[in-house]
């Protein structure tokens, strides 16, 4: 059985490897990880209306003994799934990069993101595929996504530009991909780009930006496909290193995609100042900032 060739992970399938991949799903678990919303994310990827060939879980290190148990069985019941144990966690951009090393030999076409605890709605990707081989300009597709509490409850909406022109220009103020939602045409791949291993977060912001200096084409579903779990202390979770990281990725945007006004310097240092304030200044910015993408969100 053909096996990636990756020293950090143990790859486990119990069924052969389909003939044919058009799309795999990829997502990586983690140490702190809930086995319910864990539950329920791998079921909204197995009961999609147009499933992925393969869905591809990494377990980045150390996990939970009921998830260990629960994704072996799964793995086990399902042939579409493929598992990979690393005895050590390495990042997110390291698990994805593992995934697509080891799809590319099949030439599959899309690569769709999904996260352990968020919960894809049942047509995502037949929307997405339809919409990509309707346009085939574009190589990036995302969408908006609902947010959702604890308890899975609907607690707000997210949405970003659309078209391509808009989101090329707001590269310098936001990451304009919602990551969770994101399918990927694997010729992205086959031209050798790859997430950035050295970004522990950020990563898919700084990969953004990498694409359009390439001449990639994005866009964005204004119809919400994924259900994002925002849990207790989500505004204080960004962190020093996260906001800092985002400071970073902003200045690069401008330094890679000629934006550089005083305009978009002044915003990203208001932003990393407004990062480090108290947890309810932060909320309170962060509803107004939906507001706003809801609004531009539109066109």
């Amino acid at each position: 059985m053909n096996q990636p060739f990756h020293d950090n992970f143990v790859f486990q399938s119990s069924h052969p490897i389909p003939e044919q991949i058009v799309s795999v799903c990829g997502m990586s678990v983690y140490s702190g990880d809930k086995l319910a919303w864990l539950q329920e994310a791998c079921e909204s990827v197995l009961a999609q209306t147009l499933p992925a060939s393969v869905f591809f879980i990494v377990i980045d290190g150390d996990v939970a003994t009921d998830i260990a148990l629960y994704l072996s069985a799964l793995e086990r019941d399902n042939v579409s799934i493929i598992l990979a144990h690393g005895a050590n966690n390495k990042g997110l951009s390291t698990c994805m990069n593992y995934i697509i090393d080891w799809a590319i030999q099949y030439k599959p076409s899309y690569f769709f993101r999904m996260d352990a605890d968020d919960i894809s709605v049942s047509h995502r990707f037949e929307k997405q595929v339809q919409l990509l081989e309707n346009h085939p300009d574009v190589d990036v597709l995302g969408s908006a996504l609902w947010e959702i509490d604890e308890s899975g409850k609907r607690v707000g909406i997210r949405r970003l530009p659309t078209k391509h022109s808009a989101l090329l220009n707001s590269f310098s103020r936001r990451c304009p991909l919602n990551h969770p939602t994101v399918a990927i045409r694997f010729k992205v791949f086959e031209n050798e780009h790859r997430y950035l291993v050295d970004k522990l977060n950020t990563q898919d912001y700084f990969f953004w930006i990498q694409l359009a200096k390439g001449g990639y084409k994005f866009a964005n579903v204004r119809e919400p496909l994924l259900h994002f779990r925002r849990i207790n202390g989500f505004y204080k979770r960004r962190g020093r290193g996260k906001s800092l990281n985002e400071f970073k990725a902003r200045m690069f945007a401008m330094e890679q995609l000629e934006q550089k006004s005083w305009n978009n310097y002044v915003y990203a240092v208001l932003i990393l100042v407004m990062r480090m304030m108290p947890a309810q200044v932060i909320k309170v910015a962060y509803k107004v900032d939906r507001y706003f993408l809801n609004k531009i969100g539109r066109h």
